[in-house]
């Protein structure tokens, strides 16, 4: 992975030593509340509803052992045990103290971490596939250039106050598993004809108020161009975006209201006038970076592990645990072992300082020293050799980490909802507990198959219900929460929007209704049709029956 330099080590700790000075500028009363906000929320400071909350950035969803211990360090010193992972593989500490925050800083700083561009309207932490560097389909890992624009973007000063938020996501494989076509800019690394290798540019995606999946301004950008073309998209969303209301200010916005042939054209212009050569990386930094993404000394194996296969036949857990949460890796007798932050009962996303601490130590001795989070708000060990799946098996479990539910029904993405965040309108946590109990089987998890549920507290979208299988938003009916579901969404390469299913339902009823749609959809489905793939056949009629049934 990219360790930072010294120029990395001294910027970080020049922020962190501006942000105590405005600190204490703040609890002295030199400056108010609304002065400090802007500077708290450049820091990745949040005031919500009991505390403040601190957003540190993970880029690209990559931590060492070190990085994951020094942030259950500051959950168990400064929060109350626990952090949240959450969509944009950032951690959030939501129990923080204001005197506090430079000391975290400074902490963080000296592991390469810090929260900058966390918040503002500037370029957000870079997602990428949690699978790089180790699934066999990707054509380049997208590692290295989600490290080129995070070097690029990072205080970059043209970019640092624009209309709104601006996100990228990163993917080289035909499987996305980053929600690309979500995102304000996302990019599919591909190879053409030729075999040069270059990016398919999306533009205007995104969620919240008024959802939109990405629209292909350019097919095949040749990746030496990155940084130039996105440059010049940028600066017409800088030019012509919204900044008189902010609900309109996301560029896809401005994507929709132009037209994306329109919006092309003005890119290509400004493009065109961009000195390529002075914003274009040089080969010789892209070399730099790539070497901190050199291919890793795995071991020659077979593609067999004879001690895993008969721990697997004599163990139903770690069978079950297999066939849901391993992927296949790229070099044999490998696999990437996805970790899951639902277990029953639990905060979707939430790890204790322990469990930070038990995937650490995995990460270290099995991971080869990498631990990856997910936009699903779960966590990876891309790396284990199949000898030792059992014994990291066992450790899992032990630690209540061993949920073997990914891509299936209790496997919720939620946000913090109404419990935290003084943007909700509605809760999400106990709305994910709720549904999980309805699913405890796992058997009956497994029949049901690949279901994402994606909950939102608000409008804004932080849990992406607007691309979940089943998407579940909290609305406020007079001071009471509510909630309205959608069907058929995706936040995959077969990205869509999902279907209003009708009137919004009241708390009480939302896990029934969720049960209801699974067993509806168990009635008529054909074969082995995923959720999504019989809702697109069938359509929202049979489902909207069933759930609203009792109200004729």
């Amino acid at each position: 992975m990219y360790l930072y330099d010294e120029i990395d080590r001294d910027m970080l700790a020049d922020r962190a030593s501006e942000f105590r000075g405005q600190v204490a500028r703040r609890l002295s009363g030199e400056i108010t509340e609304d002065q400090f906000k802007p500077l708290r929320l450049m820091n990745g400071l949040y005031l919500q509803l009991h505390a403040y909350m601190l957003r540190v950035s993970v880029p690209y969803g990559s931590l060492s052992p070190v990085q994951l211990r020094a942030l259950a360090a500051v959950s168990r010193k400064y929060d109350k045990g626990y952090g949240h992972f959450t969509t944009r593989t950032n951690i959030q500490f939501h129990w923080i103290k204001l005197k506090d925050t430079p000391d975290i800083l400074d902490e963080l700083a000296t592991v390469g971490l810090h929260a900058i561009q966390t918040s503002g309207n500037c370029i957000r932490n870079i997602t990428a596939d949690p699978y790089a560097g180790a699934t066999a389909d990707e054509v380049d890992d997208p590692r290295v250039w989600s490290e080129v624009l995070r070097q690029w973007s990072t205080f970059h000063p043209e970019f640092s106050f624009l209309p709104r938020k601006f996100k990228f996501a990163v993917t080289a494989s035909p499987k996305d598993r980053t929600a690309a076509k979500a995102h304000d800019i996302g990019l599919v690394l591909r190879r053409n004809r030729d075999g040069v290798l270059g990016f398919e540019v999306m533009v205007g995606g995104g969620m919240g108020r008024t959802p939109h999946i990405a629209s292909t301004i350019r097919e095949h950008l040749p990746a030496d161009h990155l940084l130039s073309y996105v440059e010049a998209v940028l600066r017409v969303y800088n030019r012509h975006g919204r900044r008189d209301n902010m609900y309109k200010a996301r560029i896809k916005i401005l994507v929709a209201s132009l037209g994306i042939d329109e919006f092309r054209r003005q890119v290509d212009a400004v493009w065109a006038l961009i000195e390529q050569g002075e914003i274009d990386l040089p080969p010789s930094e892209l070399a730099r970076i790539r070497a901190a993404f050199a291919p890793l000394n795995f071991e020659s194996l077979p593609a067999i592990s004879p001690t895993f296969e008969a721990e697997r036949a004599n163990n139903p857990a770690l069978a079950r645990f297999a066939r849901n949460n391993l992927r296949p890796h790229k070099q044999p007798g490998y696999a990437i072992v996805e970790v899951s932050l639902k277990a029953p009962g639990a905060t979707p996303g939430d790890a204790t300082a322990e469990q930070m601490e038990l995937i650490a130590d995995l990460g270290e001795r099995y991971s080869l020293g990498d631990v990856r989070v997910t936009h699903a708000q779960n966590l990876v060990l891309p790396h284990v050799k199949l000898d030792d799946l059992p014994a990291v098996h066992a450790a899992l479990a032990a630690a209540k980490l061993a949920t073997p539910n990914i891509d299936l029904v209790t496997d919720i993405i939620a946000c913090p909802g109404l419990d935290y965040c003084a943007l909700a309108n509605a809760r999400a946590i106990s709305v994910a507990q709720d549904i999980g109990e309805k699913f405890t089987s796992p058997d009956k998890a497994e029949l049901i198959g690949e279901l994402k549920i994606k909950i939102s507290g608000c409008i804004n979208a932080c849990g992406h219900h607007h691309v979940g299988h089943i998407g579940i938003l909290g609305v406020d009916k007079k001071g009471e929460e509510f909630y309205q579901l959608t069907l058929g969404g995706s936040g995959a390469e077969d990205a869509s929007l999902g279907e209003m299913l009708g009137p919004a339902l009241a708390y009480d009823r939302v896990a029934g209704a969720v049960e209801t749609l699974v067993d509806t959809y168990l009635s008529v489905r054909v074969g082995d049709e995923r959720f999504l793939d019989t809702f697109r056949r069938v359509g929202v009629a049979p489902f909207k029956e069933a759930v609203y049934a009792d109200a004729h």
